[in-house]
């Protein structure tokens, strides 16, 4: 059933792939596709290891409707070795980005996303969830160029009302700063990022309400062709809750990203 599963999404993306090299709308607008190749060497997620201290890979098509702020995207993850079959999952999802008071200091870039997760290795009455995240940021706000903080919220729950984790919902909110460093021998910039967050009932009654974790992290971006980039980055996170995390994880992430 697994194998089923897996091979009718990657002929549905390839589908879609596809149909995304002609497809145009009158104004000139594509519908356009990328795949999404991304590499964790230490899986994180909200603080936590749910693949312990075993990384991910993931695979993921994300759909741009036309130009218009709205895509779609299915996704699917699994750790780097054996142990955790049941974790592994699909991810279905939607978003709409765009921006508020342009022009102005206060400029917000905003993006509303929705995502079902599947966890197709046991019922889905045991793990499948829904999560939404607000994410947003203010890029002319401070007087020093290029510096932008942010602010994303994550709210996950059950995706049915008599699942078996439906204690586990819960809010984690992530504040942060964003600066971004030309250099030359780079053609993209390279992107610092701090943040802390707070664990506000994610994870059920075991998870306390307070400041749980901080990460800083940089990475940047290589343009291979017009169409390829590679986006590599190197994160370090502090634990300052033991319920979410007992340790500090140095942890990189790469990606590789085709659009088509």
């Amino acid at each position: 059933m697994k194998t089923t599963r897996i091979v009718l999404s990657v002929a549905i993306l390839l589908m879609v792939a596809n149909v995304c090299i002609a497809e145009q709308v009158g104004d000139g607008k594509k519908l356009g596709a990328t795949f999404d190749l991304t590499y964790m060497s230490r899986y994180i997620s909200k603080g936590t290891e749910p693949y312990g201290n075993k990384g991910a890979f993931f695979e993921t098509i994300d759909l741009d409707l036309w130009g218009t702020g709205f895509g779609v995207l299915v996704g699917h993850q699994s750790p780097t070795s054996s142990g955790y079959v049941d974790k592994q999952r699909f991810n279905y999802g939607a978003y709409y980005g765009s921006s508020l008071f342009d022009g102005e200091a206060y400029k917000t870039l905003y993006r509303i996303d929705w995502t079902y997760k599947d966890y197709y290795g046991r019922a889905k009455s045991i793990g499948n969830t829904q999560e939404w995240i607000f994410d947003f940021s203010w890029p002319d706000i401070l007087p020093v160029k290029n510096l932008a903080p942010y602010y994303i919220t994550h709210y996950e729950y059950p995706a049915g009302s008599s699942y078996v984790n439906r204690n586990t919902a819960g809010w984690v909110h992530r504040f942060g700063l964003c600066y971004k460093l030309s250099v030359v021998e780079l053609l993209e910039p390279l992107k610092f990022s701090a943040e802390i967050a707070y664990t506000d009932g994610f994870g059920g009654p075991t998870k306390d309400h307070d400041w749980s974790y901080s990460t800083f992290g940089v990475s940047t971006k290589f343009n291979i062709t017009k169409n390829m980039s590679l986006v590599p980055g190197l994160y370090h996170q502090i634990s300052m809750d033991d319920s979410v995390n007992t340790h500090d994880v140095t942890y990189c992430k790469v990606s590789m990203k085709y659009k088509f």
